[in-house]
Formats: structure tokens, C-alpha cells, sequence
């Protein structure tokens, strides 16, 4: 199929921006991984004593399986699906064509669908997460890191409600959304999933009843931890999926910070504080041909409400389940790969559209300086601190809903009634200086 003729645009349109996950979570990589599960199920029943000892060519032709696994593979798995509409029973006649005579019974043996599918859907989170998305998102942090340094110094006016108000650094605003990466990044990063293999309705019905001097729990705790994930003995037929859903909720907080930050730069750069960069050969309007659209930063906004809008339904869906199974969870599961493929978009699109700005340094200054009320909070908080019960008053009647400029400022300054030192801690104060502690506060986030 070529790109142009994709229904989704995550496979046509942006192909190329999503494709690394397709590895985890297309219906090849779901077909794949679950045969891998049904193989590894083998040698662990041998282990335990139920097969026989695998010879070495046995155990070479198993573990041959899924390197060679190719798009014929697939298919075939998919033609007995069209037959038995069943598609982990299409696994098992597959691979009745892959493995010796002598092992057929025990190819899912007394499990239940779903002791494959939630591992093999399981291990494409992770290992999504580990190889895919948690790099993209280290590269986030570590350039906005870097405008953190960058800018640690700059002053800005900040606004609040919209409206001008006291002075920050633009470094500062960075850093703000660092620190709260941060913490999103560690809440996903340390993630650990959890899978289940319980049998029919979560008891170990088949297994216990055909081989009952096994200890079953304890095979299932070890075959569950060999793929590095925590076993969830207490279920139904399905994993209670809590454990996912607090996984796609971390993801969900992070592209709710990253919407923020998204409408912040927007913002910025309608204001003039950011400058992007002109590209050569690029439109920004099909008449207007002065414009440079934001247009990274409303990609990945949209892209942002996309994923969390499918989060949101996780939640809400995964979490509930009629009596021991329905399988209303099992097509919504398949959507996992589109819910993150969308979060992927995003993040590429804004590390694209923060490699093409930089701030306008002198729009800041001209800025700061059309606007002297706002050092009117530290002027009258100085004034409080020696005495003055009306200062806030006397600052207000000076400055709410007025913009000051430097002289009207002065003015103000040298006909108050205060001492010497107090006067000159009042001149003192400037929209550029008036910044408080916040590159200490940025160096700390850096650090």
C-alpha cells in the first residue's frame, strides 16, 4: 500500500515520522510476537518436566522461527484466521507447520487467548517505550535544557491573565517546563508492566486439572518475570489493566505539559519574542507570502489532544469489564500503536519547531521598557517593609490600568515621602533588573 492511499495519517502522511513503531504494534509485529510467546511456552513447559528434553535441533528450530519471521509467515497466520475466526488458534495451526509432530499438543497448552495476547502486547509497551519513545522524549528535555542555559539571563516580561506583569527571564519560563519533564519522563521511565498467565477465568482451571502435582503459580511467576515484567497472579480471564492504564496515563501528564508548553510558544512567537527561522523554498500562505507560520507548535497541539483523547478512553474503557471477559477490550487494545504513533508526531514535531526559533532579544528589551508599572509590586512591597501602611494603595492609584514609562516612574519615585536609602533601593528597581531569583532558580533545575 502506498502512503497516499492510507486511511490513517499516521500511515500515510506522516509515515515517516511514525514508522520506527511499527515494529511494536502493527498487526505483523502482533502476529509475530504472539507466535514468539506460543514458542517460548514450549521450553518452559520442558523445563518443568512436561515435554521431554528438547533436543539441540529442536531448540535451533524453535529459536529459528522468529528471526525468519516474514510477511509469508503472517499471511498464512491470517488465512487460517480467515477460516477459523479465531486469531490465536490460527497461531496454533500455524505453527504446526514450523515444529515436530511430537509437540502438537502441547502448543498452548491449557491456556487461554489471552495469556498470549496481554504478554506479546505487553512487551511491545515496553519495548516501545524503551527503544522509541523515551530517547524522543531525552531529546526534548536535553534542548530544553539548553534554551534554559541559554536564556538563563534574558529578561522578559511575564504576563498573568494575558496582561503585562512582573518581569521573569525567558531561560526561567524554559526551565519551568524542564523540571516538569522531568518528572514526567521518571514517572514513565520507571514504569514496570505487569502481564498475567492464569488460565480461562484466572485460576488455572485446565492446568491444575491435567497436571495438578505442578505448582502452577510459581511457573506462571517464572514465566511472566523471563520477559523482565511483574506477574499479576489475581485475575479473570483478562489482566486487570490498571497497570497499563497508569503507564498511559504518565504519558497522557506529559502530553498534557507538552500542550501547555505547545500554546506557550504559540504565543510567544505571535508576540514577537520568539523569532522563527525562514526557510528557504517554504510557504507560510497561500496569499499572504510575508507569513511564517508556528506551524510545528499547532501540529503537535493537535497531535497532543489526538493521543490524550485515546488515554482518556483507556481509562475509562480498559478498566471495565463485563463479569470474567468481553471482548470490547480487544479492539481498543489495537489502537494502542495509534494512540502513541500520535504522542510520537508530536514530540518529533516540536523538537522541529524549537530547532527554528530563537529569541528576539530586542523586541524583549523595547518590551520591558514600554512598560515601568510592572516594577510597581516590588516598589510597593519595598514601601511596606519600611512602614508604609498605604502603600499598595498609593501604587495602585499610580498604575492600574495605566502604562508607565521610565520618567512617569521617576517622577513617582522622587516625590514620595521616604528616607534616603529607602528612595534609592526605589531607583534601584527597572523591568530588566526587577527578575528576582530567577536565574538561581533556572541553575537549579540545570544542575
Amino acid at each position: 500500500m502506498k502512503p497516499l492511499h492510507a486511511l490513517s495519517s499516521l500511515d500515510g502522511r506522516y509515515t515517516d515520522l511514525t514508522e520506527p513503531l511499527r515494529d511494536y504494534f502493527s498487526e505483523f509485529a502482533f502476529l509475530r510476537d504472539r507466535v514468539r510467546i506460543e514458542l517460548d511456552y514450549l521450553p518452559a513447559l520442558s523445563k518443568i518436566g512436561l515435554i521431554r528434553p528438547l533436543s539441540d535441533s529442536e531448540t535451533r528450530l524453535l529459536n529459528e522461527v522468529i528471526p525468519n519471521f516474514n510477511d509469508s509467515d503472517a499471511e498464512s497466520i491470517q488465512a487460517f484466521e480467515r477460516e477459523t475466526r479465531h486469531d490465536v488458534k490460527a497461531i496454533e495451526y500455524f505453527l504446526r507447520e514450523k515444529i515436530p509432530a511430537e509437540l502438537f499438543p502441547w502448543i498452548h497448552f491449557g491456556l487461554t487467548s489471552e495469556d498470549v495476547n496481554n504478554i506479546a502486547q505487553v512487551i511491545a509497551l515496553r519495548d516501545s517505550r524503551d527503544a522509541v519513545l523515551l530517547p524522543t522524549i531525552e531529546s526534548l528535555i536535553d534542548t530544553l535544557k539548553d534554551f534554559a542555559i541559554r536564556y538563563r539571563s534574558l529578561p522578559m516580561l511575564a504576563r498573568t491573565h494575558g496582561q503585562p506583569a512582573v518581569p521573569t527571564t525567558l531561560g526561567k519560563e524554559f526551565a519551568v517546563y524542564l523540571a516538569r519533564l522531568k518528572e514526567a519522563h521518571k514517572l514513565i521511565k520507571e514504569h514496570i508492566f505487569e502481564a498475567k498467565l492464569t488460565g480461562a477465568v484466572g485460576n488455572f482451571n485446565a492446568l491444575q486439572a491435567a497436571v495438578p502435582n505442578v505448582n502452577w503459580i510459581a511457573f506462571s511467576q517464572d514465566f511472566i518475570s523471563q520477559y523482565n515484567l511483574k506477574p499479576n497472579l489475581l485475575t479473570n480471564q483478562i489482566l486487570p489493566y490498571d497497570n497499563w492504564v497508569r503507564y498511559f496515563d504518565a504519558v497522557r501528564l506529559l502530553n498534557s505539559i507538552l500542550i501547555d508548553f505547545s500554546q506557550d510558544m504559540w504565543r510567544y512567537i505571535s508576540d514577537g519574542y520568539l523569532k522563527q527561522a525562514v526557510v528557504a523554498g517554504e510557504v507560510g500562505s497561500s496569499t499572504m507570502p510575508q507569513k511564517v507560520n508556528p506551524i510545528d507548535f499547532e501540529n503537535a497541539e493537535g497531535n497532543l489532544g489526538i493521543a490524550n483523547a485515546m488515554f482518556v478512553h483507556y481509562a475509562q474503557k480498559l478498566t471495565v469489564s463485563r463479569l470474567q471477559r468481553d471482548l470490547s477490550d480487544s479492539t481498543v487494545r489495537r489502537t494502542f500503536g495509534t494512540a502513541l504513533g500520535h504522542t510520537l508526531l508530536a514530540w518529533k514535531n516540536l523538537l522541529r519547531g524549537l530547532s527554528r526559533i530563537a529569541a528576539d532579544e530586542d523586541k524583549l528589551k523595547v518590551e520591558l521598557e514600554a512598560h515601568w508599572e510592572v516594577v510597581s509590586e516590588g516598589a510597593q512591597t519595598i514601601l511596606r517593609a519600611v512602614g508604609k501602611s498605604d502603600a499598595y494603595e498609593s501604587l495602585k492609584q499610580q498604575t492600574r490600568g495605566r502604562v508607565l514609562t521610565e520618567a512617569d516612574y521617576r517622577s513617582w519615585v522622587e516625590a514620595v515621602e521616604v528616607d534616603n536609602e529607602t528612595r534609592s533601593r526605589l531607583q534601584s528597581l527597572s523591568p530588566e533588573s526587577y527578575i528576582g531569583l530567577a536565574i538561581q532558580l533556572t541553575d537549579r533545575v540545570i544542575e
